[in-house]
């Protein structure tokens, strides 16, 4: 459970901090990108664990790539078959969940070192920290930028009715650049080191 709080792999370890820039501009591709990362690491962490008294210590970060990368590649060709259009939307940033330092962090940290089960359990609570934060920051990022969640009008656009503005909500661009995502995680990780006054570094 720790990584859900205060070993979580953003806002505490400050890794994967690429895909929660790039692809939380919409809550629909933060929720996918969550649930690919938990697959390919819950799975990865497991076979690497099954591998692991097997696996030369000289070549271990070479079989930790390939499976990475085979599952990767799975993911990828499941969202091309049954979500066309997201994963065209998430494009590349599918397959640079291969360079995910969380995910060769914890394949190397702990599945090296434990039993499948605990790998598994690692695997699942390492990705769960990270996607809760992508789904965060891509529910902010979406519903203040374009007003929308999940592709559904929330908060309404000023519409122009005979020359005047109606009264509603005007979207604010500035949340769908990336820079925004940076100040999202930045107010996250102040609420979470305010909450928890351990995690503020000397």
């Amino acid at each position: 459970m720790d990584p859900l709080t205060d070993d979580n792999p953003i806002t505490i370890q400050v890794l994967g901090i690429c895909s929660a820039l790039a692809i939380t501009a919409e809550l629909r591709a933060s929720v996918v990108m969550a649930i690919s990362v938990l697959a390919v690491m819950a799975i990865g962490n497991v076979v690497i664990s099954l591998m692991r008294n097997v696996i030369p210590s000289k070549i271990r970060i070479i079989v930790q790539l390939i499976v990475v990368a085979t599952l990767v590649i799975l993911v990828d060709l499941i969202l091309k078959a049954f979500a066309f259009e997201l994963s065209k939307q998430l494009s590349v940033f599918i397959g640079l969940i291969i360079t995910n330092c969380i995910i060769m962090g914890r394949f190397e940290a702990f599945a090296l070192g434990n039993n499948p089960w605990h790998s598994l359990l690692d695997g699942i609570g390492n990705a769960a920290g990270y996607g809760i934060i992508l789904v965060i920051v891509g529910f902010f990022r979406e519903l203040l930028g374009s007003g929308t969640l999940f592709g559904y009008k929330v908060l309404g656009d000023s519409i122009e009715k005979t020359g005047l503005y109606a009264l509603g909500y005007e979207n604010n661009g500035f949340m769908v650049l990336s820079p925004m995502a940076l100040i999202v995680i930045g107010i996250i990780i102040w609420v979470q080191r305010t909450r928890n006054k351990e995690l503020i570094e000397d």
